[in-house]
């Protein structure tokens, strides 16, 4: 990396109806404070963010597609695993 050029940064939003962070684009910023104010004034220009998320992108570690097989396969298994190995009783709604 030239040191002119920033660092990658992967932005994460949660939405103010939402759980759970999404990912939402990548941005070029200095320090993880200057990624926090880009990512806010880039993804949440119209308020819909209530909690940022920024990763350096050399921080983020992936499976690669073709490692889908030997990486998942295993727990197919163990049905044990599985919700519908075990009955569920007709009070509990909503699972």
């Amino acid at each position: 990396m030239e040191r002119s050029e920033w660092p990658l940064w992967e932005i994460f939003i949660r939405s103010q109806h939402g759980l759970a962070h999404k990912h939402v684009g990548s941005l070029h910023a200095p320090d993880p404070e200057m990624a926090i104010k880009n990512a806010r004034d880039v993804y949440t220009r119209r308020n819909e963010g209530v909690s940022i998320w920024a990763v350096r992108s050399a921080d983020v570690t992936a499976t690669a597609p073709g490692e889908k097989g030997p990486l998942f396969e295993p727990a197919n298994s163990k049905i044990y695993r599985h919700p519908t190995f075990f009955p569920m009783p007709d009070e509990v709604k909503h699972i």
